[in-house]
């Protein structure tokens, strides 16, 4: 798997490539490096997700003849959305033109160009992809992952000190060790039930399997290939005093033991103008035979108030190959939602919409995703294939989205979330 990453992150140097393509002859100064600064360094440098920088023409250019072959082939850049369901911003996506002036630098040796055409390198702050944080926290103590043996899911409480209330705007969650950091998530804790949890423990943490053991609020999350989410303006989220962050931090044994000690960026706003909620669609009826290629999960949300959906987040585990979502509005009309036909687990994101979309009350949001168990599918863990049904650890599979929405105000946001919930 981290091979698969490693090949996936190479050709992330490729990714939204704007250069002009009319030139005769590409360069990397003139050609290639504005594209790698701009939409590349921030995981290609020092200290980050990739395993190497692409900051330097040397360290460009011996991969070239790589990176040709992959975007030609179309496994990068890593963006699984299909275009046409679903318009998102910052898509990273090659069109015919730019795949061909990659093609044309590689094959004509990656040449260097003008050192004075060169751009200056990008500059970043502390490694923090949304700028630097009002505030930083990091997970109380090391904590061990084991070398081998089932997936760990470990809630940590964080104790914020909050002496009055604040409102957050944006997080952003760094995995420590990037071996195994599968996912994490973000609540909140009010009534700091995590601290009775987690008490007496040494690492401030304990075990959580599912959610973190009582009813907080998600507040946001990260997966491989995840940025962060931008504060949005006139949306934060209230944090009370004397609240309490959880981390819930799934890791994934890499064969090699560790440590690890993450950490996570807070941002500050100003008290929110709208409300925003996030809503989980999904099921737990997950049941595959070993064999069966086209196995299909459907689950649906009917929106109790109009709202505009803002984000989608699909997530799912290795056996889940096809994923659709669509509105089915009041009048008969459907909008696609998002339409991913190679999802890929190590490439997991979330995907913001240029324009929130506008679904009345009454929409009934239908998730479908199509499952393979067979031995034909290069991404089952398994061999051969076992029976697979709904569960926490990597071996298992799941079937969700992540929805979130905007409402008009912080109060009608409390209100959609509770009567989409109620009886389900």
């Amino acid at each position: 798997m981290r091979f698969i990453i490693c090949c996936a992150l190479i050709i992330g140097a490729a990714c939204s490539l704007n250069a002009a393509t009319s030139t005769a002859s590409p360069t990397y100064n003139h050609d290639i490096a504005p594209i790698l600064y701009q939409n590349c360094a921030t995981c290609h440098r020092p200290g980050e997700v990739a395993p190497f920088s692409l900051l330097t023409y040397q360290d460009t250019a011996k991969r070239a003849a790589l990176i040709a072959t992959i975007t030609k082939a179309h496994v990068m850049p890593p963006w699984k959305a299909e275009p046409g369901y679903g318009d998102f911003r910052d898509a990273r996506r090659l069109t015919d033109e730019q795949i061909a002036v990659i093609q044309k630098w590689a094959s004509n040796g990656a040449p260097e160009g003008d050192p004075a055409e060169k751009p200056a390198p990008p500059k970043f702050t502390n490694g923090w992809q949304l700028g630097q944080p009002d505030k930083v926290v990091t997970i109380p103590a090391k904590f061990a992952v084991p070398a081998d043996g089932p997936d760990v899911y470990r809630c940590f409480v964080i104790p914020m000190d909050l002496d009055k209330e604040i409102y957050l705007s944006a997080l952003e969650f760094r995995p420590d060790d990037r071996r195994t950091v599968h996912h994490a998530l973000v609540f909140s804790d009010p009534r700091h039930a995590g601290r009775k949890l987690a008490e007496g423990s040494p690492d401030g943490g304990y075990t959580c399997f599912g959610g973190p053991g009582f009813a907080g609020g998600l507040l946001g999350g990260w997966a491989p290939g995840f940025a962060g989410n931008k504060p949005v303006e006139g949306y934060s989220t209230p944090l009370a005093k004397g609240t309490d962050l959880v981390i819930q931090i799934h890791y994934h044994p890499s064969g090699k033991a560790a440590q690890d000690q993450s950490s996570l960026g807070l941002f500050y706003g100003e008290p929110p103008v709208h409300g925003r909620v996030a809503i989980i669609v999904g099921t737990h009826n997950i049941d595959i035979a070993p064999g069966d290629s086209h196995y299909v999960v459907k689950e649906e949300l009917t929106t109790p108030a109009d709202a505009d959906l803002m984000r989608v987040t699909p997530h799912a585990h290795y056996l889940c190959k096809e994923m659709k979502i669509n509105a089915h509005l009041p009048d008969g009309s459907v909008t696609p939602l998002i339409w991913i036909k190679d999802w890929d687990f190590n490439w997991q994101s979330g995907y913001t919409y240029q324009k929130p979309i506008h679904l009345p009350k009454g929409t009934r949001i239908e998730m479908e995703y199509t499952y393979d168990n067979s031995a034909t599918n290069p991404r089952n863990p398994s061999h051969p294939p076992v029976h697979v049904t709904y569960g926490e650890q990597t071996t298992d599979e799941m079937g969700l989205a992540f929805l979130t929405f905007a409402l008009p105000t912080p109060a009608e946001a409390v209100a959609f979330r509770r009567e989409a919930y109620a009886g389900r």
